[in-house]
């Protein structure tokens, strides 16, 4: 399995509260919280954008 690039999130603002997001095979992105790296959320690429429209909505 190839080595996953783990980027913080731009909108993580303290340090012990981030969130990390790697892509992983074609279409699937993988998320996971700075507090439990060990948990991991699998999300296909439509799923992602989802999430992220739905978080831009409420900001």
């Amino acid at each position: 399995m190839p080595e996953l690039h783990w980027q913080k999130s731009t909108y993580s603002q303290e340090a012990s509260a981030c969130i990390y997001l790697a892509a992983a095979s074609a279409g699937t992105v993988l998320l996971r919280e700075s507090d439990e790296p060990e948990t991991v959320v699998t999300l296909g690429t439509r799923q992602f954008a989802a999430l992220i429209t739905a978080f831009r909505a409420r900001t």
